[in-house]
């Protein structure tokens, strides 16, 4: 199945992503003093779950 609606999400432990163009890196904050990290995929853009998490 590929989602290709607008605010689809897709969660696992590691994801692989494929684009023609890749954003800078952008350190955001997720809740207190923990930040993580977020790029933007650009012009046919894909993303692949390659590991799923272990629990939900």
């Amino acid at each position: 199945m590929i989602n290709t609606n607008q605010g689809d999400i897709i969660k696992g432990d590691r994801i692989i992503g494929e684009a023609r163009k890749i954003s800078d890196i952008q350190v955001i904050v997720k809740s207190g003093r923990h930040k993580t990290q977020r790029i933007i995929l650009r012009n046919n853009a894909m993303c692949m779950i390659d590991k799923k998490f272990k629990y939900i």
